[in-house]
This record gives C-alpha cells, structure tokens and sequence, in this order.
C-alpha cells in the first residue's frame, strides 16, 4: 500500500500497524508522535492501530538537548 509519511509517498506492506511502521523506519515509539490524517494518535494504540492505503502521517520525535 502507499502512504504519504512527512510529505513523502511510500510503499508499506499490508496490514502493517503504526508501531511496525515505525520500529522499520527506526524511531522509539516512546519518544514519537503521529498524526493519522489530521488526527494525533493514542502511544497506547501505536500497535493496535492499522494503516490503509492512502493514509497521510506527520511523525515527529522528541529529541533532547540545550
């Protein structure tokens, strides 16, 4: 399927959740945010939540520093 991750059109296999998504793409999903087409998304559902053909995500991480 294709998904539009930070402005940029992707290929993700099917059926895959926010958290594998984002474990693949290397980010610690602790520390990360999601919007889901114009939705921010519950951490706690990372997991549980699957993607569809066609979806928009913004991830953004937190990252430390002075």
């Amino acid at each position: 399927m294709k998904l539009t991750i930070n402005g940029e059109l992707r290929d993700v296999a099917d059926g895959a959740t926010v958290l594998g998504l984002l474990e693949a793409l290397g980010f610690r999903p602790e520390v990360t945010v999601v919007e889901r087409n114009a939705d921010i998304l519950e951490r706690a559902n990372f997991g549980e939540t699957a993607l569809a053909d066609g979806d928009t995500l913004e991830i953004v991480r937190f990252v430390g520093g002075g």
